[in-house]
This record gives C-alpha cells, structure tokens and sequence, in this order.
C-alpha cells in the first residue's frame, strides 16, 4: 500500500470541519438544496476525517513515546515506555491499513437515497413468497441498523408472498448498505406445499436504483399517463375506499412507477413522480455509456436461477455469495435481518479491489 500524506490528512480534517461549519450557518440551513449537496458531501468524508484525525494523533503519540524512550535513563521506565511504544505502533499499523481503505475515491451516489425493489423471478409462487422473506429481512436489517426507509409499493400474490415489493431506503449510510445487494437471489427450500419434501428452487431479482436530484432530469407532462385506483394493499381503512393509489407510465420509454401506502393521492403521486425521475435519470446515465441493456442484465438478471449473486439453501442453513466466494451457517439468523456480516464482507472485498485497480492505474502511468 502506497504511504500515508500527512498534509493530504490535514486537508480532509479541515474540509470535514469547514463543511460543519457551513452546514450551522443560517443561509446555508435556509436552502434547502444546498443543505442536501453538503449533507451528502460530509457522509463521504466523514469516515475518512475521523480516521484522519485518529491517525494524526496517534502518530504525535508515537513521537512524544519516542523522545521520552531515548532519553529515559531508568531501565524500568524506559521497558515500559518501550512496551507502550510497540503497542502503539501495532495500533497505528492497524489505523493505516485501515484509512488507506476509507482513502478509496467512493461512489458518485454514496450518500443519497435509495429504492430497492424486490421482484419474483423465476419459481413461481415459492418466488413470491421469498420476495416477502427478503422484504422482512431488510426491513429487519435496517431497523437494526437505525436506517429509515419509506414502503413504496406492494404487491400481494394470492398465497401471502409479494409479486413486488418496493423501499425508499434514506439516510447517508442508504446507498452504502444496499447498493451490492442489486443481482438476483436464488433460494433453495422444501415448499411447505411439498408432499415428498424435494428441494425446490426459484429465484428473485433485486434492483437497486439512487434516488435523483430533482434538477438531474426533466420530465415533460405530456408524456405521463397517470392512474389512480384504489389500493390493495394492508394500510388500514382508507383501503379499497378511496382511490388513493397513484400508477405513472413513462410513455416514450414505458417505464411504470406506482405508490399506494399512503392515505393521499397527492403524497402517493409525489412519490411516484420521484421514483420515476430516479428510474429515468439511471436509464439516462446508463444510456450515456452505451451500455444500458447490458448493465441492468448485469444488476438484476432475468430472474433465472442459473444467474445469482447469492443462494440461501434453507436445508443446509447456508448463505453463499458468490461474488467474493463468501458463505456463513447462520442462515435462520440472515433471515432475521442479521445481514451484517454479509454486508461488511462485501464492502471490505469491494474496498480491496477498488485499491488493488488504483495502485494498476498508478503503476501503468
């Protein structure tokens, strides 16, 4: 790993202490927009100005060790000085590797909001029923977490699963948690239905898509159709008594968006809209790239089984992902919302890779 630059270190911790600064000031707190940009500007840096800050401190330690080390005359003194200088140089080993990490240029999306949309593939109702499993299991997940999210959409099957299930998952750490968990999802159970307890198994797409600007697109009127119906989801007594439920189509790109959860078909519209611009402003950048097809097979996959990033085997209480080649026994735990280990193993593999191109960019240049 490349060394460590004080005065880089330096920098981060006074542009995280000035975007603080900013953040209080009265003008700032009054736009709205610009509050957000700033927001969004500290979740990035924030993990990396901590650990700065940390390792400049820590390394100050090292040095007054130091000095008091050579000039200690008295031979158990000076042990112990010793032993607390090799201690503190462990320590600080650790901090670097681990802000070299943090040091990885993050995405251009870290930091905003995200919807995660849960969708049957292949498997036919056992699919539905486990989009209603990983539904529960990141709700779970991110209760645990302390990261709010808003129920978009819903879809029920006829047996208790969910055709679709559609998060707004919020907060700075949203992007972050959720973003690799885009792919599709292979389970491999004995259906309750099974009479000669066979191992069946189905598979359920997961899309995850960073909720837009309002200024990154501009959608013409002209070109939505927009539905409203009464909702048919679980939501109390407003259901199936007002038509409160909002169903919008992209027609030059038949994109639809829906939202239903909440008692206003005004709210439900507003949400709606957002999806759509987010969904629109991905096609967008996707497009730019000339690679839109190709990279939304790559995410989500046609939802069959034979495409997965991560098989959960109920018989053998296994999760297995197989991108960084990752299983844990703990599946019962998993389905609990105990997706952190997971989680973490992802993004530490993600990290590596991200510096092992970085350092091949650096050596070819």
């Amino acid at each position: 790993m490349a060394e460590l630059n004080e005065n880089n270190l330096r920098s981060i911790v006074a542009n995280f202490h000035a975007i603080e600064e900013r953040m209080a000031d009265p003008q700032i707190t009054a736009d709205n927009k610009r509050l957000t940009e700033l927001s969004r500007e500290r979740a990035r840096i924030i993990g990396a100005a901590e650990l700065a800050q940390e390792w400049l401190s820590l390394r100050e330690q090292i040095a007054d060790c130091e000095k008091g080390w050579q000039s200690e005359k008295d031979s158990e003194m000076k042990a112990e000085l010793g032993a607390e200088l090799k201690s503190l140089k462990e320590r600080f080993a650790q901090l670097s590797e681990t802000l070299q990490l943090e040091l990885i240029p993050k995405d251009a999306d870290a930091g905003k909001n995200v919807y995660v949309e849960i969708r049957a593939g292949t498997g036919g109702d056992e699919a539905g029923l486990f989009v209603r499993d990983l539904f529960r299991m990141y709700t779970r997940y991110l209760d645990a977490e302390g990261i709010r999210y808003e129920i978009q959409d819903l879809s029920e099957t006829g047996v208790g699963g969910f055709k679709e299930a559609i998060l707004l998952v919020t907060g700075d750490r949203a992007y972050d948690v959720m973003h690799l968990e885009a792919g599709t999802h292979r389970v491999q159970r004995i259906p309750t239905t099974e009479a000669n307890g066979r191992i069946h198994t189905s598979a359920v797409t997961v899309a995850v898509i960073p909720e837009a600007d309002e200024d990154e697109i501009s959608i013409n009127p002209n070109d939505l159709r927009i539905d409203v119906f009464r909702s048919s989801g679980a939501g109390g007594q407003h259901v199936n008594k007002t038509e409160s439920a909002v169903r919008i189509t992209h027609l030059p790109t038949g994109i639809v968006v829906g939202c239903q959860e909440e008692k206003s078909q005004i709210k439900n519209r507003a949400k709606a809209m957002k999806a759509l611009m987010s969904k629109l402003v991905e096609k967008q950048r996707s497009e730019s790239a000339e690679k839109y097809a190709t990279e939304k097979k790559a995410q989500v996959g046609s939802g069959d089984r034979s495409e997965k990033i991560r098989t959960y085997n109920f018989p053998q209480n296994r999760v297995t992902d197989h991108r960084i080649n990752f299983s844990t026994h703990n599946l019962d735990q998993v389905m609990e919302g105990k997706l952190d280990g997971v989680i973490d193993a992802l993004l530490l593999a993600e990290r590596e890779a991200k510096m092992q191109a970085g350092e091949k960019a650096k050596a070819l240049t």
